[in-house]
Order: C-alpha cells, then sequence, then structure tokens
C-alpha cells in the first residue's frame, strides 16, 4: 500500500524559508514521479514542483522558478520542496502526490493534463507577519 506523508509545513514570515518533505513508502518500484501540489483558501489546487526518480528530472512553474526547488534522495525514499523568499500569497495546504508511471514528463502531471494515483494529507504553511 503506497503511502505518502508530507511534513515541514508552518508559520514563517515573508521573506522566510521553509522545506518541506514527502516521505514515501509502498512503492512496488524504485522509479517514480512525485509531485508538489498546493491549495490556497478559497482557490483551486495548483501544481507547483515535480521530480521523477528514474532520470532525477524535474520541472517547478515558471512562476515559482528562482523560489522552489524540488529535490529527491532516492535512498531515504524522499521527496524535499525548498521554498524561499516566501510570500503571503504562498500560503495554502501543501500535497504531494505520486505514480509509478513515468512515462511522460513530469510537468504533465502539474497542469492537469495526467492523474496522481496516490495523494498525501497534505501539511499546512502560512506566510505571514
Amino acid at each position: 500500500q503506497v503511502q505518502l506523508v508530507e511534513s515541514g509545513g508552518g508559520l514563517v514570515q515573508p521573506g522566510g524559508s521553509l522545506r518541506l518533505s514527502c516521505a514515501a513508502s509502498g512503492f512496488a518500484t524504485d522509479n517514480y514521479v512525485i509531485g508538489w501540489f498546493r491549495q490556497a483558501p478559497g482557490k483551486e489546487r495548483e501544481g507547483v514542483s515535480c521530480i521523477d526518480t528514474s532520470d532525477n528530472s524535474s520541472f517547478n512553474m515558471e512562476s515559482l522558478r528562482g523560489r522552489f526547488t524540488v529535490s529527491a534522495d532516492n535512498a531515504k525514499k524522499l521527496v524535499y520542496l525548498q521554498m524561499d523568499s516566501l510570500k503571503p500569497e504562498d500560503t495554502g495546504i501543501y500535497y504531494c502526490a505520486g505514480t509509478t508511471d513515468t512515462s511522460y514528463q513530469c510537468a504533465g502531471y502539474l497542469d492537469g493534463f495526467l492523474d496522481m494515483d496516490y495523494w498525501g494529507e497534505g501539511t499546512p504553511v502560512s506566510v505571514s507577519l
């Protein structure tokens, strides 16, 4: 049974940083895609970043490049989302999601063209003074 568990969320002041972690377990293969998504209050969920552990290729949504970075520790089955220069509009619930279908570029999972198979419960991020 696949489980994805997010951690690392919290309250941070504007300009601060947080590193979110996604612990993956239960995948039948070492090759999978993990995506980070977020949902701000009153808004639709949106894709943030993704990484394909089969080749460590990654993708960040253009509006977040330079501030958000996704990485993976394949040995520990952890995927990280480093978030720097945080802004109040980054507030929301951050989810990691996964699939073992690595035949597509992971960006396709961020924009909703492809569906993830597994989702975590989310971790809250609040950016305010």
